[in-house]
């Protein structure tokens, strides 16, 4: 089976694996977890903050973090085409009393300032109002086909949050991707947030964990919070030591994913009946739709294409997800995209 549903789905490394069993552990509960300490200091170091922490998941280290940052009642300005705003399960509504605004989403990814500014309330003052909280962004956004934010952009965003005293929160899940494919380090990407999350799970290849980096206080509220979440592990250096593995290891080779990616979609571009934006294609997701009038539903194909050994995701509106990942090679892409162009 050529998996391409997700990068969720890649498998840790063999050194990864080895690292679990040598992992010197302890109570992260108490902060003695010698492997946690010391990923969540490496961690801090490489995005220029003050400190990190180690999530179970990354739908917790966004709801934690828009938590600390939001008072109940209070809006969360955030992308309607965003991860935090369909794929989380409303948890900030039902956990923190928090209301999502859904702003439009650019074709890139980027969530405009004069569309920010409608979510703000005319009169400050008037208590009719909820204020809003926190900005969400989202680099490289998934639904926009994986497109990583700009530095100009993110400058301007930041200026945005700054004049009106909105903190901002970066859902980078996948930050080291826009990090490759823009060959800029992630600090420089992340002093433009307050608050960022990113996935050891993803691209990272870590069997599970997120992280959540920020300034001290700020992350002392998020450790507080996943407490109240249930997140708390205990010797949690098993799930820290791949994901030092990882950071050492396993960034650079993104690179080899952004390259097969671009390969499918080339490779798919020359089916009729599909069509793809090759401009969009700019790390590992590639986002097609089918325009054959064979196929009206989408989720024949899916199924279909599973049946001869592929495996994609329908992705709304008409379309398909493939994204390359740590265990797919350039052959696997070029026979996938021989099936797909077999079947439609």
């Amino acid at each position: 089976m050529i998996e391409l549903r997700s990068d969720t789905l890649t498998l840790p490394s063999e050194k990864m694996l080895k690292s679990i069993q040598s992992a010197a552990l302890g109570d992260d509960g108490y902060g003695e977890d010698e492997t946690v300490n010391k990923l969540q200091e490496k961690v801090a170091k490489r995005f220029g903050k003050e400190a990190s922490i180690l999530m179970p998941s990354g739908i917790m280290a966004n709801l934690s973090s828009m938590m600390v940052h939001c008072p109940r009642g209070s809006k969360i300005l955030v992308g309607d085409e965003s991860d935090i705003y369909i794929y989380e399960g409303g948890g900030a509504s039902v956990c923190g009393g928090l209301i999502y605004e859904p702003v439009h989403t650019n074709y890139d990814g980027c969530l405009l300032i004069d569309d920010l500014k409608k979510g703000l309330p005319e009169d400050k003052v008037d208590p009719q109002f909820a204020l809003p909280g926190v900005i969400c962004i989202e680099n490289t956004h998934n639904r926009m086909g994986g497109i990583p934010l700009s530095i100009e952009y993110l400058k301007e965003v930041n200026d945005f949050s700054k004049e009106y005293k909105i903190p901002l929160h970066m859902d980078g899940a996948r930050i080291f991707n826009a990090s490759v494919a823009q060959k800029i380090p992630v600090s420089k990407i992340a002093k433009y947030a307050d608050s960022l999350m990113f996935c050891l799970s993803k691209g990272l290849s870590c069997p599970i964990g997120s992280m959540v980096v920020g300034n001290e206080e700020f992350i002392n509220g998020v450790h507080r919070l996943r407490k109240m979440l249930g997140g708390a592990m205990r010797q949690a250096g098993v799930v820290a030591a791949p994901g030092i593995i990882a950071l050492d290891e396993m960034v650079e080779r993104l690179k080899d994913d952004h390259a097969n990616a671009k390969i499918l979609a080339k490779e798919l571009k020359k089916v009729d009946g599909i069509q793809i934006n090759l401009n969009s294609v700019q790390t590992n997701i590639v986002i097609f739709k089918i325009v054959s009038k064979k196929y009206k539903n989408v989720m024949k194909i899916v199924k279909k294409l599973n049946q001869k050994g592929v495996n994609v995701l329908e992705f709304g509106h008409g379309r398909i997800r493939a994204v390359t990942h740590y265990g797919i090679e350039k052959d696997d892409v070029i026979k996938a995209a021989e099936i797909i162009s077999s079947i439609i």
